[in-house]
């Protein structure tokens, strides 16, 4: 435990971001004492009176107020970065950058027309990223300019939540209500739904649609009738002449079935995602998985079988009780499939998970992944998509995430999944329906972003969906 003492500037939040980083990783109870007295900032940890470690660094002024609190920031958040590395004898793999959206800062700098050397030599100085990870970064953003410089100023995507789940699995924070509890709302929650997409077509109407992404929760967990219904709905309601790219997050297997497949691909689906998570049978009935390896296999052969060339399948690393070897596993069976695209994600203990629960209640029925082994996982990764000629092409992180890793995805050369570019970079609206959905209005190439939001709570989105139309009423008109 750190206790934080800051004299002479007013960066508590930054300096602490980076103190989390190293929390896991320091057993005593020091002090951190953090001061600028100008031209210089200074970091000192303490136990007691005993000075344990210090680091000093200029402060880059330049006179304009709000690029002079910027690098008082950036020379605090180093300076308590070197002191915690020497005394714990750990670096970072992404240094001191903390945001969610590392590569939207390459994208500026690729902007301003700088070559990779002076790119790399900028994020290794001012932010501390390790060399893997500034030559990932680099690689990640020139595949989202290529795709982001298609948009065009007028079109817009869209996202259509199902929040429905056959179970929740452990580690699950999102908008998501188990089946078993809530099967009577689901046909309530589609009736409100489809109003909510009759009023955005309509408000929308001749505006091109560049994506449509429809994910959960498991979307599949609705029955054959209930995704024909929404699917038949949504091509009536909207223009999907423009449309690049129709994506379905089909996810659990179990939940999948030939009839809902056929009908996807009827219905002008282009991309599905099917995902294992594992294909470590321990390891899905961990987590709260009622199915089978030999389902994922069995559904994706359907899926094959039936026309879908272009599949998403996820992986996640650090899962309970999974080594490098169960890792290693995964990886050779999912080579063996042949999926379009493969997204990697990096555990994170989310704060509405089941996992952080029982994790804050002192449960050891889950032992968590150590940051050297989630290195491994992802290096053993990284080699096999090449080694599959899938690319880096989106990538975000997440707080709390063991190892302070990061998510990629990876797709080979002409599947990049458009959306996902376009939600984590935030240079083109999204209009976001369902409950828990949060619309993104972008202006000016991402200068702006109005969001609103639908309630969370789906009893709430049900008996209040004139209040959402609504909400999206004034948001549409505020920016016409």
């Amino acid at each position: 435990m750190i206790n934080l003492r800051c004299e002479g500037h007013d960066a508590e939040y930054e300096i602490s971001n980076i103190i989390n980083l190293f929390t896991p990783y320091i057993q005593d109870e020091l002090q951190l004492e953090t001061h600028y007295q100008k031209p210089k900032v200074y970091a000192k940890l303490k136990d007691g009176d005993l000075l344990l470690n210090e680091a000093i660094y200029p402060v880059k002024e330049i006179g304009d107020p709000l690029a002079d609190k910027k690098a008082l920031k950036q020379a605090l958040k180093k300076a308590v970065y070197m002191t915690l590395t020497d005394y714990t004898n750990r670096k970072m793999p992404w240094g001191i950058l903390t945001g969610i959206r590392p590569t939207k800062l390459v994208h500026e700098l690729l902007e301003e027309g700088l070559n990779d050397e002076v790119i790399d030599a900028h994020l290794k100085a001012e932010y501390l990223v390790s060399a893997n990870k500034r030559i990932l970064m680099r690689e990640v953003a020139k595949e989202e300019l290529a795709i982001l410089r298609q948009n065009k100023p007028e079109e817009i995507s869209l996202y259509i939540g199902i929040p429905f789940c056959p179970t929740r699995c452990v580690y699950c924070s999102f908008t998501a209500y188990s089946l078993e509890k809530c099967e009577a709302q689901v046909e309530p929650y589609l009736e409100a739904l489809f109003k909510e997409i009759t009023f955005v077509a309509e408000a929308k109407k001749g505006v091109p649609i560049r994506s449509l992404y429809i994910g959960g929760g498991t979307p599949t967990s609705l029955n054959e009738d209930q995704l024909l219904c929404l699917l038949e709905h949504v091509k009536s309601s909207f223009d999907l002449s423009e449309v690049e790219e129709y994506t379905i997050e089909a996810g659990r297997p179990d939940t999948i079935t030939k009839d809902k497949l056929r009908i996807m691909k009827e219905q002008g689906v282009g991309r599905i995602s099917i995902n294992p998570q594992s294909m470590n049978q321990k390891t899905l009935d961990t987590i709260g998985r009622r199915h089978g390896v030999e389902d994922i296999k069995r559904v994706f052969a359907e899926a094959r079988a039936l026309g879908h060339d272009c599949i998403n399948m996820d992986m996640i690393l650090g899962l309970p009780g999974e080594t490098v070897a169960d890792v290693a596993y995964t990886l050779d069976e999912l080579e063996k499939l042949g999926p379009e695209n493969i997204t990697v994600h990096t555990m994170a203990i989310k704060r509405a998970s089941r996992l952080k629960e029982e994790l804050m209640a002192g449960e050891e029925a889950y032992a968590l992944t150590e940051g050297e082994k989630i290195q491994q996982m992802l290096e053993l990764c990284e080699e096999r998509m090449a080694r599959m000629g899938l690319k880096p092409y989106y990538m975000y992180r997440q707080k709390n995430m063991l190892g302070n890793f990061e998510n990629v995805g990876y797709a080979a050369p002409g599947t990049q999944c458009v959306y996902n570019i376009e939600i984590m970079e935030e240079k083109e609206s999204i209009i976001a329906l369902g409950a828990g959905a949060i619309t993104k209005m972008v202006y000016q190439n991402g200068e702006r972003i109005d969001r609103i939001p639908n309630v969370k709570s789906l009893k709430d989105y049900i008996e209040r969906i004139d209040e959402m139309i609504e909400r999206k009423r004034e948001g549409f008109l505020k920016y016409r």
